[in-house]
Formats: structure tokens, sequence, C-alpha cells
């Protein structure tokens, strides 16, 4: 007899959940909080990249919607094996050694793309932003290499259809307020007044990032001014529904993604721009550049490492500086190869023909703070060693704290813009725990019958940060395995 089984939300990791279920038999109904047009959770908001690990241009083929692209003749994807997904998590973890959910999470992603991809969910070269043109070729760094059709939206989408062609069904406009408990099991949920039973629940409602109150209370009060670049509707609901029921707190609460994004952006993500606009408000290639705070001080190694490895580390930076803020300078050598959202209708931004001209306009900085660091950057740049913006290039400075490590390049072509920035929040680390069938795990390492977790519920993912595109391969690897192990 085929079991019922409920999800809670619908962003990736529930649909990849619904779809594992529905592969097992299972009857699935998906409740979701928002109403239809604004279904999907986080995974709507975002650019679509998935990291995973592959051994070649072999692994990639048979996920590609169009392996006929003109471009692939002449594209280096290279490979990026486990070890490598692996010391890239390593990297962000403060110390600790990998996760159990880490090690699952790298040892299945490509296992889990590829079984997207047999549920007709299909990828694209990510061209735009992860590749340059070297010597006639396209040439990708970083590990990540593709994302969905049509970014989030796409991802959305695809995985929508295989769950209805599947059979299973979605109830918009209802939000999930409690669990049914029979003594210890979980045997449905409540939805308002309404009691929803079934065999199990699988909580995949997000984090808390969208709750200023748990965001305070977990990560601190610069986190009050944080811009939620995603759902409003993530808000911790299913964190406290399953620790009420018994579940252990798992991962670092404090902890989140985050990215610098455009001062004077609206919050929750803006939704209502084409997908492939929604990026736009984020403002990532301060690795061109410097990023100067209130007092015109630098306050990371902008060149520390490509983008993918520093960006959700440095929303966070920007947020622990005074006013919460801080300005990204460049220099016009560097214009053509700023990403698009620099060049967004909507992007905010000053100029002038000379440093100090910029700095003048630079509202909120002290500006014979800014000019004095501007001064000793440029006399700190290494002139002997080329730019490759293709690699780590080893172009640094000399004597300064904080170093430059790579692309340092004096600022001394105008014009020069300055672009205001804040770090904007996307999603929280701390969450649940839960074993390898996606059950949810008391503090004494009971399962908590009935009761199944995946996404941001998972705690112990994600630690000090993480390398970018992977936070999506995350919702399919624990949404697939919550999914299975519910049914």
């Amino acid at each position: 007899m085929s079991k019922s089984v409920i999800v809670v939300g619908t962003g990736n990791a529930a649909l990849c959940a619904a779809m594992a279920a529905l592969e097992k038999g299972a009857s699935v109904t998906l409740l979701e909080k928002a109403d239809e047009a604004l279904a999907g959770g986080n995974t709507k908001y975002t650019a679509g990249a998935m990291r995973f690990a592959y051994d070649g241009a072999d692994d990639l083929m048979p996920l590609l919607r169009d392996r006929s692209d003109a471009h692939l003749p002449s594209t280096d994807f290279g490979s990026y094996t486990t070890e490598k997904f692996g010391a890239d998590l390593l990297g962000f973890n403060d110390g600790r050694p990998l996760s159990d959910e880490q090690q699952a999470l790298v040892n299945t992603s490509l296992d889990t793309m590829q079984w997207l991809a047999s549920h007709d969910v299909k990828f694209e070269p990510i061209y735009s932003r992860q590749s340059f043109e070297k010597d006639g070729r396209h040439v990708f760094w970083g590990g990540l290499t593709l994302a969905a059709e049509n970014e989030g939206v796409g991802l959305f989408d695809m995985e929508l259809a295989a769950v209805k062609r599947m059979g299973g069904t979605v109830r918009y406009n209802s939000a999930v307020t409690g669990l049914v408990m029979d003594g210890a099991r979980v045997v449905g949920v409540q939805v308002g007044d309404e009691v929803v039973l079934a065999d199990a629940v699988i909580l995949a409602s997000g984090g808390f990032e969208a709750n200023e109150d748990m965001r305070v209370a977990h990560m601190g009060d610069n986190w009050k001014a944080a811009k939620v670049r995603g759902t409003p509707h993530n808000t911790g609901d299913g964190l406290r529904m399953a620790i009420k029921a018994g579940a252990a707190q798992n991962g670092l609460f404090k902890g989140c993604h985050a990215t610098p994004m455009d001062l004077h952006m609206a919050d929750f993500g803006n939704l209502d721009l084409p997908p492939g606009e929604r990026k736009n408000y984020r403002k990532i290639s301060y690795f061109l550049g410097v990023m100067l705070n209130a007092n015109g001080d630098r306050f990371v190694d902008e060149g520390a490492n490509f983008r993918n490895y520093t960006y959700a580390q440095y929303g966070a930076a920007i947020l622990e500086q005074p006013g919460q803020f801080a300005w990204q300078v460049f220099d016009a050598k560097v214009f053509d190869l700023l990403y698009g959202e620099y060049r967004f209708f909507d992007a905010h931004f000053v100029e002038g023909d000379t440093l100090e001209a910029l700095v003048a306009k630079m509202e909120g900085v002290d500006q014979a703070g800014a000019l004095a660091t501007l001064s000793a950057y440029n006399d700190a740049v290494d002139t002997n060693t080329a730019f490759d913006p293709t690699a780590l290039d080893g172009k640094s400075t000399t004597g300064l704290t904080p170093p430059k490590s790579n692309w340092a390049q004096k600022l001394d072509t105008g014009p020069f813009r300055a672009f205001p920035v804040t770090g904007g929040i996307t999603f929280t680390y701390g969450g649940v725990k839960v074993d390898e069938t996606g059950h949810v795990l008391t503090a004494d390492g009971a399962q908590i019958p009935g009761l199944f977790a995946c996404g941001e519920m998972v705690g112990g993912v994600f630690f000090a940060g993480y390398p970018g595109g992977s936070g999506l391969t995350s919702g399919a690897v624990f949404g697939r395995r919550a999914g299975y192990g519910a049914a």
C-alpha cells in the first residue's frame, strides 16, 4: 500500500523531495504558504547555478538541454573532483572536519544532477559569469559550470512540471501552522483550523532569513539591517515546529549566506523583474577593485580567491562595518570586465574624473581616510606581475593590511566609479539534525517517527561560508534523500 506524504514548501528541495517520494509510489501533496505567483521559496530568486563534482566534459553532456550549442567545441570545462569539492567546503569550516552532511553533499552531487536530468530537469553552461575567453576558447574557473535554463525560475518550472507529471498535487495559500502528533509520531499538519493527515511529513520550508527577530536573536543586531534577497515567507516556521516536536538543533545558527548587494535595492529579491535581471542587484565584481567602509578603510582581501569562494563571506563582512554599508571602487580599466549587474538600469553609483572628485561624492565616507587608503593601495601594487582575470594571478600588494592577494591593479585610469553596497541575506545555516534517510533526529539520536526535513531546514551543511552554487545542490541532494526516506 502506497504511503501518503505531505511536503511543506515548494522550493527546489521540496520539489526534489516530492519527485523522489512519487518515484517510490507515494501519494504526495505539497502545501505552500504563498500564493501561486510567489511559490517556489528562494529558488525563483537564484541564478540557478549548481555546483557538483565531475571528472570532465563527458559527465556534463548528458545534463545539457542543448548539446548542439556552437560554443561547446571551443569550451574547456576542466574537472571538479570530489576531493576538490570537499577541500573547497573545508575552506569555510573554520577548522572543522567535513560533516556527515557535507560528505553526503560532495559524494552524491553528480548522481543527484544525473537524477534530475532523468526527470527532464536540464542545464546550460554559465558562459556569461563563470568563464573567460582565452586564446579563442571559453575557459571555466572555480568549479561552477552549469545552471538551469531560465535560472531559478526555470529550475522551479522544470521541477514542478516533473512533480505534476508524476501525479503530485500542490495547494497554495496553505500555510502550515503546526504538526499533528500521535504520541511521539508525526501524523500530519495543521493548516489553520484544518488537519491534514499523512504517513509522513517532510519539512522543506526554508530557514529564518526573512524573520528580523530571529536574525537578531541568533546573529546579532547588525543583521537587522540586512536586505532579504529572497522570499518573504522563510520566517523559521518549520524550524520552530520541528524543535517543538523534539528535533535536535544542528549547525551554525549565527551563520548565513550573504552577498554584497546594491545599498538601495528593495527587500525580497525583486521577483517582479524578468529572471535574467533578478541577480542585477548583486554587486560581486569587488575582486576587480577595492571596498571601503565609512572610515575610508579597506576591510577584506578583495582578491583572496575567485568570487565564488568569497562573496558569501563578504556580504556578512559589509554588515559588520560602521553603518552596515561600503563602497566598491573601480577605475576605467576594468569597466568592461564588471558583471552586467553594474550596468543594470537601476544600479546606483557615483563617478568622478579623479579619485578626489569620486571620493567627494561617496556619501557617508571619511574623505581624507578614503584618499589616504587609495593612495596607500596604489603605492603597494606589484607592477611586475601581469593581470589575468582567468586565474589566481598573484598580482598582489606589498605591506598592506589587509592585502589584496590577486588582481591588484592600480586605480589610476579615469573615470572612476564607486558603487554603494550592503549585505543581502540569502539563507541561514542553522537547522535540525537528520540521518541518512532524511529522518529528523532528537538530541539523543532517535528518529522522530514520521518527520523528515531537507533544504535550508538541514543544519551542518555550511558553516562560515560556502562555495557558490552549493545551496541548490544541497537542496536537491537532501530533498531526494528525504523523499525516498518518507516513501
